[in-house]
């Protein structure tokens, strides 16, 4: 048997056929919907968006047998726009849709009620709220009154200065009467169904049904009955206008894995649940079905527990399967399970019946061919995904900020940070060179990589010079940790690419002036150096992060606490691996809070701190480290007093700067990544490819 036939057969289960209703979808590979792969536009004015057609577009062609483009808001958060009132993007939608359905994948469109309390607040929509004649003056722009509008008065999941008020009645009738038109619509044009968004994730519909946010006392409150009414309404008016056979699923969150307001449940943890349950689930599940519903699409979590619906690192594969195969006895329609789903375990799932399709996102944004390399046995060519969020999904809260994110990330959702083309094509594409060059790289991390990557499809000739006997840089100690499976795969990814390029590598080569290189185009891609805490007596005795990160496997290590000196992103990775391998660490820094930093998803940063919480680890906040004995370090709290922690051994993650090589004057030298600025692997990779372009 050929390798390729055994992978063939590993899969086969996810590529057997299996019907929504009457609509048949020919394999189970399901693409779950991401904000930014809309249709009709994201937060902007609503219209036949051809990038997120695009995008659609290659993932069936990707080999996708059921496509679901980003949420389409049937209110417009952006103008104040009702969705079912712009007829010509219907129109646009319908000319285009006879290109997708060639590709022989089917098309839901999801529709959403909106937001709710979990609507990403930033710094300057608290303005305009505070402000009341802002507030006023910007409600034909956006209106933060009726945006955030939920089912009871309740805390916005980002900030404390925008509350939800309650939702009227008359509001949701006209909610309801909305997407009944816009399904219509749709059908119209030629798609094959609907999703409602959300009974999952503690949106807004999920905001009705959750006990902990519903204190409502209207027919829209209390009991069972009355709290699955919007999205029983929902359902029966669209099938009320589109007939009892066209398809609508549901998005929906099995339990909700969440304590209480900005409180989830990490996975293993015991505690009291504040949402929906697996009593309520099961119950809910059958209800859901029996007003109409004709799949359940689903995961857990909420927005107080976001870390269940989308996964960072930290969360285990296949996180929600147990739960959606469970809920799966209760109801007779098709269900979808998502959330780091691997695809053997999905097709070992389908196979018993557990589930009837597979749910994935991300995966497809760093590659959307991933499907067709994985069937082919070419699975060592699937750029992955490794969960991080920075390009699609970045928005970072922590204390005194809301939604800390840029306008132009808050308006271009699904981009990737392994992948600087993804929803970028007009800025990020390959132009073959006119003339071809031979351009030096100094510097074999990811960015050299990337550059030479992109410099070798170009046409040009990338030389590689390496100081070290190995590619890598940084990134082999950012993915050293025991749970970052997904980033040694993608290191493995740019040096399986160096070699399918025939990449030119000097390994063991320090460039020590750019002189050599003569009139010959440079990119510096040599990274950053530590940040020593000089100014510390005995910083001679902490470890570095990454010395710590390259020891050798099972190098033995003195005692069991670990002073961890730095509480951003690095600090905390380092001291919840300590943690999973047995050690007591315990955490210093000098901010108010952790991992306060722009680009960290929430999802990552509330994992952590939320982690950390959970199993008592010792944080010390608004605290300067400022002695490292034997046997204990010296800090002084916010309140000026000096203190002793007594620890094993001290990790200093104090941050870098960056290691540029003098340019000497030269004009054909580019600087890319942590050399020119420390940033993120999003940085580093899309300024690699754009330094790449302009040679």
């Amino acid at each position: 048997m050929s390798a390729e036939t055994s992978v063939r057969e590993e899969y086969q289960a996810l590529l057997t056929p299996w019907k929504i209703g009457n609509c048949e979808i020919k394999n189970r590979f399901v693409v779950t919907s991401m904000g930014g792969t809309d249709l009709f536009g994201w937060m902007e004015r609503n219209h036949f968006d051809k990038d997120g057609a695009r995008f659609v577009l290659e993932a069936a062609k990707g080999g996708a047998g059921l496509v679901l483009p980003g949420c389409q808001p049937v209110y417009n958060p952006m103008f104040g726009q009702w969705l079912h009132k712009n007829k010509k993007m219907y129109q646009d939608l319908a000319k285009w849709l006879p290109e997708f359905h060639a590709t022989g994948a089917k098309l839901f469109v999801q529709l959403t009620a909106g937001f709710g309390r979990s609507f990403t607040i930033s710094e300057m929509m608290e303005k305009l709220y505070e402000n009341k004649a802002l507030r006023l003056g910007s409600k034909p722009v956006m209106d933060l009154d009726k945006i955030t509008a939920s089912a009871s008065p309740a805390p916005n999941r980002w900030s404390d200065k925008v509350p939800s008020r309650t939702m009227t009645v008359e509001e949701i009738r006209e909610f309801v009467d909305s997407f009944a038109e816009c399904a219509r619509l749709l059908k119209e044009a030629g798609v094959d169904g609907v999703e409602i968004h959300a009974v999952h994730e503690g949106y807004l519909l999920d905001q009705f049904t959750l006990k902990y946010v519903n204190h409502r006392t209207d027919e829209y409150g209390g009991s069972f009955e009355n709290r699955y009414r919007f999205p029983v309404e929902i359902v029966q008016a669209i099938k009320a206008v589109c007939g009892k056979d066209f398809p609508v699923s549901l998005r929906y969150s099995v339990v909700s894995k969440t304590k209480g307001f900005r409180r989830g449940a990490l996975p293993g943890e015991e505690f009291e649940e504040a949402g929906r349950d697996m009593e309520e689930s099961e119950r809910a599940a059958k209800y859901l079905q029996d007003a109409g519903y004709d799949m359940l699409n689903c995961d857990n979590g909420t927005y107080d527990a976001w870390y269940w619906a989308h996964p960072p690192v930290y969360m285990p594969e296949n996180c929600n399967l147990s739960y959606v195969e469970h809920i799966r006895r209760f109801v007779d329609i098709p269900v979808v399970c998502a959330g780091r789903m691997d695809p053997v375990t999905a097709a070992e799932s389908i196979a018993r019946g557990g589930i009837d399709g597979a749910g994935f996102a991300r995966q497809f944004l760093a590659d959307p061919e991933w499907i067709h390399k994985l069937l082919e046995g070419r699975e060592d060519e699937i750029r992955p995904c490794i969960l991080c969020h920075n390009g699609c999904f970045n928005m970072a809260h922590y204390k005194g900020v809301p939604n800390d994110q840029d306008l132009f990330d808050s308006l271009h959702l699904a981009r990737c940070a392994v992948n600087a083309e993804m929803m970028q094509w007009n800025k990020h594409h390959i132009v073959p060179a006119k003339t071809p060059k031979t351009v030096a790289v100094v510097g074999g991390g990811i960015g050299g990589m990337e550059a030479a990557r992109v410099l070798a499809l170009r046409g040009h000739k990338p030389v590689i010079y390496e100081r070290t006997d190995r590619l890598g840089g940084a990134f082999i100690a950012a993915s050293a940790e025991s749970y970052k499976g997904k980033l040694r795969d993608l290191l493995a990814w740019y040096r399986k690419q160096m070699e399918t390029l025939g990449i030119e590598i000097h390994y063991g080569y320090e460039v020590r002036t750019l002189a050599e290189f003569g009139d010959q185009p440079v990119i510096v891609a040599t990274g950053a150096v530590p940040r020593l805490l000089k100014s510390v007596k005995g910083y001679e005795k902490m470890v570095e992060a990454c010395d710590y990160l390259l020891r050798e496997p099972g190098a033995a290590e003195a005692g069991g606490t670990v002073a961890v000196i730095g509480g951003g992103l690095t600090g905390c990775e380092i001291a919840y691996e300590l943690e999973l391998q047995g050690y007591r660490p315990v955490i210093i820094e000098m901010l108010d809070d952790l991992i306060k930093q722009k680009g960290v998803c929430l999802a990552n940063s509330s994992y952590l701190r939320e982690y950390f919480a959970w199993k008592k680890v010792p944080v010390y906040l608004e605290t300067r480290l400022t002695e490292v004995k034997d046997g204990a370090v010296v800090c002084t709290g916010k309140d000026g007093k000096s203190f002793e922690i007594p620890c094993d051994r001290v990790i200093s993650c104090a941050g870098y700067l960056p290691a540029p090589l003098a340019a000497g004057g030269r004009k054909n030298v580019q600087f890319i990544g942590d050399c020119k600025s420390v940033g993120n692997l999003r940085s580093v990779i899309w300024g690699a490819y754009e330094a790449a372009m302009k040679i």
